[in-house]
């Protein structure tokens, strides 16, 4: 079953500039989409494109491969069609290229590489056709399998333009382009809607990568890791502290017999709740033990000797838990740790960002993917104590989302029912002990490089301890791929245009890329000032659902589209208001603002109604991140204007 995808997925984001941007005079904008208002034309230059001053001149300057620049006029020379073109949107131009050596990219949407540690790597196809027959076949196995057994053992394949590299190639730390040129939605012989994508793979080519491919087992003899806990320090938590301490304290001298002193280091944040609604609590996060400075168990012992729990209790029975793990995100360097785990130790549930009390703004879903880009996973060890009851379903709904590790689709959310101190002294001690072992196999020279094996899941029942090594093996794995990646500065295969899945093509449940919105400055800004309007309106809305839509009207007419059209249809949806328009219209997901008409928010009771504007404003406040990291604004077009520089903002956080 075949539907079509390129207008949902090939969203015209590339050039994007609402109207109140106003920096270069009328006639010297791009070209506009065909069919757009706001939308620019924009191409990619491929191999062996030169520029020129003028249409039909053909000894120009060769232009780097793969450069993204706007259109700004078009004319025929020469017996073909030629593009004046420039590197931003500013009215800045460079000169002509022979439309044949470009390619529309109607989009500006880009693809990321999961981590490959539960799958297989990713194959380049020449021809869409090759891949279909593999998704549409009873057993994909059989057409697979001899495919990669001649890359394995020839290099190459028939049909195959290239294949992803063995090791993670992190966006976060090297930034690539994957750009997506159009593609199709399918359902697979086992039932799973996957998109078949044409790409262009944009990296450049590494003359001294040979030479930087050491040994897998020497590189692992630096591989080393972090492990963080996060301890709620309220009252009831002391027996929960004081046993933490004792599991480190107890894997520290193993690692002392083991000759991992360097090779594995703890620290500890603990967190409280907001000291201005109860200043007795004394703060709301402290660093007791930064991995980086503690030198062996005493040591560490001695840095949390003072750690003990508030002798006062909270305001609320949710504590401040996204601050502590906030501060062990952002307050604790570690990059010179190759693993890098976070334990967060609670027996209640976690403020949320909305909340006047929280110290951060955000909810679980947005601290996962800030942990994601640092490379660090998760656990959560639940105390669900008799007193906490109440509180048991939401907290477990908030830390399971919070504990998902994406890279390998692995959940490290584990309860400690009736918070047993015993049952929690065990998780811990084989939580720390499984991740000493990791690190222990990599430096023996334990590489544990190899795919994704083909057998599937049989649904063996595992107890919460073998989950518990079993996740954290293959997290291990996930997190050699990544530390040899980043060692041996692993980039994206060098092909042009080529077909991929992305899902997996025997584990299809297994996501093989994720989908990144390449935004300038000006256009988060603009969705910004959108969203903080119709959170505006929202709330107000929670009083009067019609004046909310009237205030949505007036948004419309501040982003710059005309709102007269629509004063008849009362049952507009926000899309039609043209709030956000062009810009989120047809992103491959189903848009929450975007679907909301006045009928459906009138229909919802205030619960609904509040967690809409509680994930909105969750939003908000991360774009206000995005929009602070100065490391990952990137130059699409050298020579750029510096305000066409994009940030690759993740697909789910669109509103």
């Amino acid at each position: 079953m075949t539907r079509t995808f390129f207008c949902r997925l090939a969203l015209p984001l590339c050039g994007l500039l609402f109207s109140g941007h106003l920096f270069a005079a009328e006639g010297d904008k791009p070209l506009l989409q065909e069919g757009k208002k706001t939308l620019y034309q924009r191409i990619l230059t491929t191999p062996g494109c030169k520029l020129s001053d003028n249409a039909g001149d053909e000894n120009g300057q060769l232009q780097p491969a793969f450069s993204s620049l706007y259109v700004y006029q078009k004319e025929e020379a020469k017996g073909q069609s030629w593009l004046k073109v420039g590197p931003d949107s500013y009215g800045k131009t460079l000169g002509w290229l022979p439309k044949s050596c470009t390619v529309d990219w109607k989009m500006q949407l880009t693809l990321a590489f999961t981590n490959p540690a539960n799958r297989d790597r990713l194959l380049f196809f020449k021809e869409k056709e090759s891949l279909d027959n593999i998704l549409s076949a009873p057993d994909p196995v059989s057409l697979v399998a001899p495919l990669r057994a001649k890359l394995k053992r020839d290099g190459h394949a028939e049909g195959i333009q290239a294949q992803e590299p063995e090791y993670f190639v992190d966006l976060q730390k090297q930034f690539y382009l994957l750009p997506i040129l159009s593609g199709e939605e399918v359902m697979t012989e086992d039932g799973f809607y996957t998109r078949l994508l044409n790409v262009a793979s944009v990296s450049k080519a590494d003359d001294n990568a040979a030479a930087k491919q050491d040994n897998d087992v020497n590189q692992l003899k630096g591989f080393n890791a972090s492990v963080v806990f996060v301890i709620d320090s309220t009252i009831s938590m002391g027996p929960y502290i004081e046993r933490t301490k004792e599991a480190v304290n107890k894997i520290y001298d193993k690692i002392k017999q083991e000759h991992l002193d360097g090779q594995v280091k703890f620290g500890l944040v603990s967190y409280r709740s907001n000291t201005k609604a109860v200043p007795g609590l004394e703060y709301n996060t402290r660093i007791f033990a930064d991995p980086n400075q503690v030198k062996d168990g005493a040591d560490f012992l001695q840095k949390v000797a003072d750690l003990k729990e508030a002798k006062v209790s909270s305001s609320l029975y949710d504590e401040d838990a996204y601050s502590g793990v906030l501060s062990a995100i952002d307050d604790i360097d570690w990059s010179p740790f190759g693993a890098r785990y976070m334990v967060l130790i609670t027996d209640a549930g976690a403020i949320e960002g909305s909340n006047k009390l929280s110290g951060t703004g955000l909810d679980a879903s947005q601290l996962r993917l800030e942990a994601g880009n640092r490379g660090i996973a998760i656990y959560t060890l639940h105390l669900k104590t008799a007193s906490g009851k109440a509180n048991h379903t939401k907290a477990e709904s908030q830390y399971r989302d919070l504990s998902n590790f994406d890279s390998t689709q692995s959940n490290l959310y584990q309860a400690v029912n009736a918070g047993d101190i015993k049952m929690f002294g065990q998780q811990v001690d084989a939580l720390a002990s499984a991740i000493t072992e990791q690190v222990k196999a990599a430096y023996m020279g334990d590489a544990a490089i190899g795919s994704a094996l083909y057998a599937k899941d049989e649904g063996q029942k595992l107890t919460a301890e073998q989950k518990l090594l079993q996740d954290t093996a293959l997290i291990g794995h996930a997190m050699q791929l990544a530390y040899l990646g980043k060692r041996n500065s692993t980039q994206a295969p060098l092909v042009f245009q080529a077909w991929i899945s992305d899902r997996d093509l025997i584990k299809q449940n297994i996501p093989t890329t994720d989908v990144r919105v390449l935004l300038t400055k000006g256009q988060l800004s603009d969705l910004s000032d959108a969203v903080s309007q119709i959170l505006k309106a929202a709330n107000e809305g929670m009083i009067s659902p019609t004046k909310m839509f009237e205030q949505l009207r007036t948004v419309a007419a501040t982003m710059g589209t005309d709102p007269n059209q629509l004063k008849q249809q009362d049952s507009a949806s926000i899309g039609d208001l043209g709030v956000l328009g062009e810009y989120l219209a047809d992103l491959p997901y189903k848009s929450d603002v975007l679907n909301l008409d006045e009928e459906t928010w009138k229909s919802w009771d205030g619960l609904s109604q509040e967690k809409f504007i509680r994930t909105l404003s969750s939003k908000l406040r991360h774009y206000q991140k995005y929009n602070a990291d100065v490391d990952r604004w990137v130059e699409l077009a050298q020579g750029s204007d510096p305000r066409d520089r994009v940030y690759p903002i993740p697909l789910e956080m669109m509103p």
